[in-house]
């Protein structure tokens, strides 16, 4: 994986619409400890949080502080935020897996031989992507430039994913005797099929932009200078929704494709009873 190159430049910070001074960026929040050193940053922009992978040098590559950090992040989010932007500084969005985890050093992996240890371990790293699903977020992941490995994974545990059109997908895994452990192997199945996942994950190949849309891993692909852009025309629709009325919905949707149809049924009404009791209860 080749170093980001010096000339190469950052995009601009994705803002919340309507939020701040004109001509002014959201502030970064300083409550959660050592994201710089795990090569995060996060912003908040009122209910718009703006997470960036922020290791340009090494193409954003992941660490075990990485995944911690972005698990610290989503146990640390203001009740009010409602989008949640993940975003890549530099070329990349990320280049998946730092490789010199697996040449030891002050952290690296284990041989897997206590078990429970292991799947302790795991457990703890996977936390880092699997709040992106709750249901009083949406989620966003603005991919450009290379999503490998656990970088693939971050922005198919988003609910959206908005790519530019020079974006790179691999699920790198299983070509370096592994498998995908980070969230991705469910939404990967579920956006393309199993038989498909199968073709991805098994050949490690690159999928490509139009390929990507195709396939149903993106919503919406863009020239990658225009990608600030419609994230931020995307953030601006979704906080329009109610926020009560786009959480009762994205759980609706969710249990959608494991429920029956009566099971799901009774899931709308009982939703439904909600919004009309929190509709007449404020007119009241």
């Amino acid at each position: 994986m080749a170093d980001v190159r010096a000339e190469e430049p950052r995009p601009e910070p994705v803002t919340a619409p309507g939020s701040g001074p004109a001509g002014e960026g959201p502030a970064l929040d300083p409550a959660v400890p050592g994201l710089a050193e795990a090569g995060l940053r996060l912003d908040l922009d009122g209910a718009v949080a703006i997470v960036t992978l922020d290791r340009p040098e090494r193409r954003n590559a992941m660490t075990f502080a990485t995944w911690r950090g972005l698990a610290a992040i989503g146990r640390s989010l203001p009740a009010d935020v409602r989008v949640v932007v993940l975003r890549g500084a530099g070329p990349s969005f990320s280049a998946g897996i730092d490789l010199s985890m697996f040449s030891g050093g002050a952290e690296s992996f284990g041989d897997g031989s206590d078990a429970a240890e292991t799947d302790r371990f795991i457990a703890e790293l996977q936390e880092g992507y699997t709040w992106l699903r709750r249901p009083d977020l949406v989620t966003v992941a603005a991919v450009h430039g290379h999503a490998i490995g656990g970088g693939f994974q971050l922005a198919l545990a988003c609910d959206l994913r908005i790519i530019a059109d020079d974006t790179k997908f691999c699920m790198k895994e299983p070509a370096l005797g592994l498998v995908p452990d980070l969230t991705g192997t469910k939404p990967l199945v579920e956006a393309v099929g199993l038989p498909r996942a199968l073709e991805l994950c098994l050949t490690a190949r690159t999928v490509e932009a139009e390929e990507a849309a195709r396939l149903g891993l993106a919503e919406l692909v863009v020239p990658r200078e225009g990608l600030d852009e419609a994230v931020r025309a995307l953030v601006d629709a979704l906080l329009a929704v109610n926020p009560g009325a786009a959480a009762a919905t994205k759980r609706l949707l969710t249990q959608a494709p494991v429920n029956t149809l009566e099971e799901q049924c009774a899931a709308e009404r009982q939703e439904q009873i909600g919004r009309l009791r929190e509709m007449f209860s404020a007119r009241s």
